[in-house]
């Protein structure tokens, strides 16, 4: 029975999990000083998130075809897509491109920068940031374009606000090893910010979220989640939710917008192709690793799913 995977895996909070596999993958922060006037530019960056957090002063943020909004101390901004935006200490301030701006390179991913007029003071700390678990990933495709947190909003000594608060105390003191408190800090930051939206809006209880808090496809979600390997079919994971196969597949597709089996496919290849990206591991083991019994079958699958093999990709990766 221990081995039978129609028997599902112990667990009554599938959201739940996916949160706890979040894992981000910090690519770079930034902490700026920053004298008016000054205009930043933002490229959108691929498959990333970006923040800022005002840890001095004041700015706006302007999104494109919106006006500019008013950022003060202790706002969190996060950008969940990696959109290109501008940060600005006027609303009509010109911009100067991102990378065109000198920084002071402190490691490998925390930098400095210092530009401006010279005039009032703003400090950010900024923030590129990845997740790479497929999970986490299709979380990221439910957020809305921005999410907005401040330090004085909501309960003062809430969980959310206080560590904004350390966060701005750590980049105002510019204590020993600050850097490295700043960056885990905004790590947990975001994450957090990221369940609040979850837990308040409305707009998460839709869609691929809706299907995590479903007592009986959130049960199946977390079986495929947990276990793709496993030779699951549609009235394995219907029988594991406690439902009628047809009912399953109705109610499947319907929270989901595809069936069990495309979800099923499609999942295997988010992890392969991680996996493929960021590890030496054979292709033959990557193919046992996502559930299929041939190299030839799982090459098969990538390249419907993706319009390129296996090792096509991994020789892009390589090069």
């Amino acid at each position: 029975m221990a081995n039978d995977p129609t028997v599902p895996i112990s667990s009554g909070d599938p959201l739940g999990e996916t949160l706890h596999l979040l894992r981000l993958t910090g690519t770079l922060y930034c902490r700026s000083e920053l004298t008016a006037p000054w205009g930043i530019d933002l490229p959108p960056i691929e498959g990333c998130m970006m923040f800022h957090i005002i840890t001095a002063g004041r700015c706006y943020l302007q999104i494109p075809g919106e006006e500019p909004s008013l950022l003060r101390r202790g706002d969190l901004v996060l950008l969940p897509h990696g959109s290109g935006h501008k940060i600005l200490s006027g609303p009509e301030v010109e911009t100067d491109p991102l990378f065109d701006i000198p920084v002071d390179k402190i490691s490998e991913r925390y930098e400095i920068m210092r530009h401006g007029g010279g005039g009032e003071f703003t400090g950010l700390t900024c923030g590129v940031l990845r997740f790479d678990q497929p999970s986490a990933q299709r979380l990221v495709e439910s957020l809305p374009p921005i999410l907005h947190s401040t330090a004085w909003d909501g309960e003062p000594d809430g969980w959310m606000q206080s560590t904004i608060r350390l966060i701005t105390s750590e980049a105002t003191e510019l204590r020993p090893g600050g850097e490295t408190v700043i960056t885990r800090l905004a790590d947990i930051l975001v994450i957090q910010a990221i369940r609040a939206w979850i837990d308040t809006a409305p707009e998460a209880r839709q869609g691929w979220l809706a299907a995590l808090r479903d007592e009986k496809i959130g049960r199946s979600l977390n079986l495929i989640h947990r276990a793709p390997e496993k030779p699951w079919s549609v009235a394995g994971l219907a029988n594991a939710s406690s439902m009628s196969r047809s009912a399953f597949s109705a109610r499947f597709t319907e929270l989901l917008g595809e069936s069990p089996v495309r979800y099923l496919t499609r999942w295997r290849m988010q992890l392969a192709r991680q996996q493929i990206q960021n590890t030496p591991e054979p292709l033959y083991r990557i193919a046992e690793q996502v559930g299929y019994e041939s190299e030839s079958a799982f090459c098969r699958a990538f390249k419907r799913e993706y319009a390129q093999s296996p090792g096509s990709l991994r020789s892009k990766v390589l090069s």
